[in-house]
Parts: structure tokens; sequence; C-alpha cells
């Protein structure tokens, strides 16, 4: 599943979906589709909303198998993903979550994530990363044991807990039952009244289900693009990247 429903608002570009903002001419929604298809993944689902109309578009020329969720409202990321409940009714077994607006995700790191999320046999597992400035993300709150404690964001942070340099990707691996069991209690308890796919940790937690976490060894390849400085900063190590 391929997160890219989203306005982009800091983008500034209200005519154009963010993950239709072109690197090396195309779309960075289209590296995240050609990463779904190079796992080999048995069904990519890609949520749109945002001027949905030029993503379908695009990516049916490029892959008629990707099949199209529409997010009618954008009301956050859990919310995104209960619109693909009637799609995969009946499926019942490992589902990773990607962001249209995370380009420079390699196939090795993601393939790692898969793996370890078996081995570990959670129920979820999060992609994380370790930041020497990690202001402005969720922070990966751990057990003892290595497994995730919960992920709190930056807002919601202790003193303590804003030391933590690991944070969360936004890249998941789900046993997809537990998840939509778990979705069904998401409640809006926000400013921005959206329904967010990262408060189903907490969920897990208190029902004491495993949540297991493997850091990418570069944290370059996590990073998500929600601005025209990140956007031009992309450019430069796609750049660097197919010069090396």
């Amino acid at each position: 599943m391929i997160l890219g429903a989203g306005k982009g608002t800091r983008i500034k570009d209200p005519a154009m979906a963010k993950v239709m903002h072109e690197l090396q001419g195309k779309p960075m929604v289209e590296f995240v589709v050609d990463l779904a298809t190079r796992l080999q993944a048995d069904r990519t689902l890609l949520i749109v909303g945002w001027q949905k109309e030029a993503i379908i578009e695009h990516i049916s020329k490029l892959n008629p198998q990707v099949e199209f969720i529409d997010q009618k409202e954008q009301l956050g990321t859990g919310h995104a993903v209960q619109q693909a409940r009637a799609a995969l009714e009946g499926f019942d077994g490992d589902m990773l979550v990607l962001s249209g607006d995370v380009p420079l995700l390699s196939e090795k790191t993601v393939r790692a994530l898969i793996g370890y999320h078996r081995t570990t046999e959670a129920v979820a597992t999060i992609l994380t990363a370790e930041l020497d400035e990690p202001s402005g993300y969720g922070r990966v709150i751990r057990n003892e044991d290595g497994s995730v404690e919960k992920i709190v964001e930056q807002k919601d942070a202790t003193k303590k807990e804003l030391l933590v340099t690991e944070i969360n990707s936004g890249i998941y691996m789900f046993q997809k039952e537990k998840l939509f069991e778990c979705l069904d209690q998401l409640e809006p308890n926000n400013a921005q009244g959206e329904y967010y796919l990262t408060d189903v940790f907490e969920i897990f937690r208190k029902k004491h289900l495993r949540v297991s976490a493997v850091k990418a060894i570069d944290a370059i390849e996590v990073i998500g693009i929600n601005d025209r400085e990140q956007l031009e900063s992309a450019r430069i190590l796609m750049a660097t990247r197919a010069t090396s």
C-alpha cells in the first residue's frame, strides 16, 4: 500500500498532488511504485485523493496492475489505510505501507524490514532511522528487549524522550488482520481532527502485541519530501547516486 493522497500544503502548488512533483524527470510516486514492483508484491494499492486524476493517468500507463483507492476526504494516514478495507477483504497476510513522498528508499532496506518483521513474528515492524537533528519527527521509544513501546510525536514528548534520536520513517510492515482490528479503535483526538496511523501502536501496546523496529543503515533513504527545499535536496542526492 502506497500513501499518496496528500495535498502537500508546504510545497505550495495546489494545482499538483505532492507525489507528482518530479525528480530526474519522474514523479516521486513513480519511484515508489517501481520499488513495489521490484519487491514482487502480490498486489499494489495506491491511495489517491488530492488531484488524483493526474496520478491515476500517469501510473496506469506505466503499470496497469496498480489498484487505486480513493480517499475522498483527507482525514489522516489512519483514515487513508481504512479506505482499502473492502479491497483487502479476504486477504490475511503481511502488508507493507510505503509513502508516496519517500522516493529515495532502496529495495535492500525494505527487504531488511520485511525479513526482520517475519523473523520477530511481530504484529507490526517500523522502519526507523537515527538522525543527528531529529526535530519534527516522531521518536521511537523502545523497551529493554528492543521491541517498541510507543511512537511519541515531538509535541507530546517529554524532555527525556526528546533526547531520543531514533525516528519513525512512516514505513511499516503489518499483519493485515491485526492492523484492521485496531484501525477500528482510532479516534481523531488531535487539533487536526485526523485519524493517525501511528496511533495503532498504542493500541497494540495495550493489547500486549509485539511491535518491532529496524533501523535503516542510511538515514537519507527515509527522508520524506514536504517542501521545495527538501525536493531540491532529493534531486541533488538522486543525481549524486546516479553518477557514483
